[in-house]
């Protein structure tokens, strides 16, 4: 029964050792059919993703097509399920019958899928990714159609974080009250501080912004520091190039954030919050202003909450995109109209952060693990996961994957898992795995050795990666590992605030070497060097920023010093990246003389007569590969 309730995307009942203390059920994941209401239910996904493949055409055209044949349907927005290979996704149910999850939807077969599925009274079997009965309800399953949760992407996630994105309405607080919205704080309310605190501290939940600390520890520290008024703190700057986990979050389901900050701020006696998000996310800030309204109205957050007599408000605060004010000192300065720079610790957030204040911070995804711990027990929580690292975390999958998207698994699964299982392995059949970089641009690359390592915060650590924030980017044999970190490294050094001189200055030399080696004049002695700076900034670093940065270095230099030295000795890139490494050459037994090289070549430096063999002059060529994508014969290698 543990596999099964494992690998479970459905989130299927929990074990009978933690069900004899918790509830022995998951959250409920379906927004109930309305009572009472007969017409169709139509959702499209409107997160920035799927806005972006072109989601708002598509609701224009739904619309259209429901005014000329006379229907009625509810046409309502949702956030990302996780599958960004598949955008956009419009999900159609009509009473009776379950929900139907369509994929790649265009304009070219929207007509047939609204034709077949409304008029028609079947699901449209050509686009349909998958059916989702709910069990709660009486409902005749479409034939053909596979349930959405047998789907390779999904049949081993377990989504806790993620249940309800894609699956309600992000703008109605309704369809989080019917998902079982707010029961935890219902039960919060009644509870003390030091009974939320251990059962926060029994579900073994650690801060998934990265650093892994306790977040009943975090929570305790708040708590029972002197000074009043204490602030609740979110960090949604989410900074790590490719991913996305805390913006799917935000933009579809902004309500279990704001529960679960509710609860961390009577658990620890807070009055004020924010919510710190990135400008550059203006979705999801409109989407958070009117839950925030929402839960106001309602009563869930504000003066008086749940007729308690508790106080908490919360303002969001837009900052300008700076990645170090991810780093939780530089981000509080950032709320108070400082420069968001760290400063030297202790004194720690939780005596003295905003204003001086004690002020516990969590990330986004931390906090929305809140309400299902304290209404399910942390005991339940804990079920899932690593010895070391309980519950589970969600990533964004990208890189040379077939499946790239936002998975959510228990800690401890694979990376073969991750990467073959729910990516779909490779995108290029004959290309294989070479390594995985977790953590986005201050996480190390770990190679096919450690495929079957299982992700938590210790296994990687080991290895000399990171977890991060959830950031997983895929690498394959045509990616070159020198030009990998000297990437990672440009945009820490874009990114480092120059407040402390081993970042500011370590980063700096690191990338200049780096930069040295992909052009092909490195040296063998820079490979000491760059092991002595990265250690030296690690150690000496203000704050976390500068503390990992050198761990692409690093890691590179531990599992694929050979392609460094490649790089060094021989001049060359084994993966053809490098482009001063590179020399492209015509090859006489396969080129026909036919000339097509010739005029896509900005430099004139491919030369060609009539009937004879096409040549490249090496030293006008700008290596720009316009020749090889004009040859039909691939003579030019």
């Amino acid at each position: 029964m543990a596999d099964e309730k494992k690998s479970g995307a459905a989130l299927a009942e929990a074990p009978a050792a933690a069900a004899a203390k918790t509830p022995s059920v998951m959250p409920k994941r379906f927004v109930p059919w309305p009572e009472g209401r007969e017409k169709p239910r139509i959702w499209i996904g409107m997160g920035t993703c799927g806005t972006a493949s072109g989601a708002q055409a598509l609701k224009e055209e739904i619309a259209a097509f429901l005014e000329d044949h006379k229907l009625e349907a509810d046409v309502m927005p949702t956030g990302c399920v996780g599958m960004c290979h598949n955008e956009p996704l419009v999900d159609i149910q009509v009473k009776g019958r379950p929900r139907v999850c369509y994929r790649k939807v265009s304009s070219k077969n929207l007509q047939q899928i609204l034709k077949e599925h409304l008029l028609d009274g079947e699901a449209s079997k050509r686009s349909a990714f998958g059916q989702l009965p709910n069990p709660d309800e009486k409902q005749v399953l479409y034939e053909g159609v596979p349930l959405f949760h047998d789907e390779p992407f999904f049949k081993d996630q377990v989504k806790i974080v993620m249940q309800r994105c894609g699956v309600v309405d992000y703008y109605a607080i309704d369809d989080y009250l019917a998902t079982g919205g707010y029961e935890g704080l219902r039960k919060a309310v009644t509870m003390t501080s030091d009974q939320i605190i251990d059962e926060v501290k029994k579900s073994g939940l650690r801060g998934r912004g990265g650093a892994g600390f306790p977040t009943w520890m975090k929570w305790k520290f708040a708590r029972d520091a002197e000074g009043t008024p204490k602030y609740m703190v979110c960090n949604a700057d989410e900074g790590d190039p490719g991913a996305f986990m805390d913006r799917a979050v935000l933009e579809g389901d902004p309500h279990t954030l704001l529960e679960g900050m509710i609860i961390g701020a009577y658990a620890v006696g807070a009055k004020y919050g924010y919510i710190y998000c990135r400008a550059e996310y203006p979705l999801a800030i409109k989407i958070l202003t009117e839950a925030i309204k929402q839960a106001k109205e309602r009563g869930f957050l504000g003066d008086n909450i749940l007729g308690t007599g508790f106080a908490y408000d919360i303002i969001i605060k837009e900052g300008a995109g700076a990645y170090v004010c991810g780093e939780e000192m530089a981000l509080l300065n950032s709320i108070m109209g400082e420069r968001g720079m760290p400063v030297i610790k202790p004194p720690f957030p939780a005596t003295h952060g905003v204003w001086g204040k004690p002020t516990n911070i969590n990330n986004v995804e931390t906090f929305a693990n809140i309400a299902e711990i304290v209404q399910r027990g942390g005991d339940w929580y804990a079920y899932w996961g690593s010895e070391t690292t309980k519950g589970t975390k969600t990533f964004a999958l990208t890189g040379k994957v077939k499946r790239p998207g936002l998975v959510e698994v228990p800690t401890g699964t694979t990376i073969r898992k991750l990467v073959e299982e729910i990516g779909g392995g490779m995108t290029l059949k004959k290309v294989g795995f070479k390594a995985a970089q977790f953590g986005g641009p201050s996480g190390g690359c770990l190679p096919a050795e450690y495929m079957e390592t299982g992700i938590d915060y210790e296994s990687l650590n080991a290895g000399g990666a990171i977890m991060g924030s959830g950031g997983v980017v895929v690498l394959d044999e045509y990616n070159c590992m020198v030009d990998t970190a000297r990437f990672f490294m440009e945009f820490t050094v874009d990114e480092s605030c120059g407040k402390c001189t081993p970042c500011r200055d370590g980063t700096a030399l690191m990338l200049q070497i780096l930069e040295r080696i992909t052009h092909g004049e490195g040296e063998l002695g820079d490979i000491p060097k760059l092991q002595q700076i990265s250690h030296f900034t690690k150690a000496n670093s203000l704050c976390g920023l500068g503390q990992v940065a050198p761990n692409p270095v690093l890691t590179t230099l531990r599992y694929f010093r050979d392609e460094v030295e490649e790089h060094i000795v021989d001049k060359k890139c084994r993966a053809h990246s490098c482009d001063e490494l590179i020399e492209y050459v015509v090859m006489e037994d396969k080129c026909t003389t036919c000339g097509l090289c010739k005029p896509p070549c900005p430099t004139d430096a491919l030369q060609w007569e009539k009937k004879q063999t096409a040549f490249i002059n090496h030293e006008t060529c700008i290596r720009c590969k316009a020749c090889v994508m004009a040859c039909p014969f691939m003579a030019i290698k």
